[in-house]
């Protein structure tokens, strides 16, 4: 391996992945992604789709998952910062309703993987920001789910300056939160 270093987390199956960086007075390389160290690092997916958005500081994306589409994700910043965030929603995880969050930007170079059955958000903090991810399934708009960003249950700690006003999509205004969640599963069971 070597071309990579891989943190993990409090929560099991997520992971914060760091790339070697080879600078030089021209700029620098680095491999975005190698299947060989991936897998080697625990992270033996097939992505097979690549999305790219462009926010303004203030955004708050999420938090959204796919229901009966899970996808496995890979997610890292092109231009500016943002938080990141992923919430434990694998019915019988020892943590359950749990939430990890990480700073992603274009000088940390950091990456963050986030395994199937976790809602996913960010916020930017930055005045503009590029965000990539490869998924492992394939997007299903009508296989649509999501969580309300601020859930009292969860208790996510964004680091919102006070004073700033959100800027957030109509449909993230809308999601219910995690307990809803949880009723509407065993209620399907």
């Amino acid at each position: 391996m070597g071309k990579i270093t891989v943190e993990t987390c409090e929560i099991e199956g997520l992971k914060v992945i760091t790339p070697t960086v080879f600078g030089d007075a021209r700029g620098y390389f680095m491999e975005t992604y190698n299947y060989n160290d991936y897998k080697e690092a625990g992270i033996d997916q097939v992505f097979v789709q690549d999305n790219q958005s462009s926010s303004v500081k203030g955004v708050l994306r999420g938090l959204h998952f796919q229901i009966n589409h899970p996808q496995d994700k890979l997610v890292r910043v092109l231009s500016g910062e943002v938080f990141d965030v992923a919430v434990d929603i694998r019915q019988g995880s020892p943590t359950y309703g749990k939430w990890f969050g990480v700073t992603l930007s274009a000088e940390n170079k950091k990456q963050f993987f986030i395994p199937k059955n976790f809602a996913h958000g960010f916020f930017v903090l930055s005045d503009y920001a590029e965000f990539a991810y490869k998924c492992t399934d394939f997007y299903h708009p009508n296989d649509e789910g999501g969580m309300i960003w601020n859930d009292p249950d969860i208790g996510i700690e964004w680091p919102i300056p006070e004073g700033t006003e959100l800027v957030l999509s109509e449909k993230d205004l809308k999601w219910d939160g995690i307990r809803a969640f949880t009723e509407q599963y065993r209620n399907n069971r």
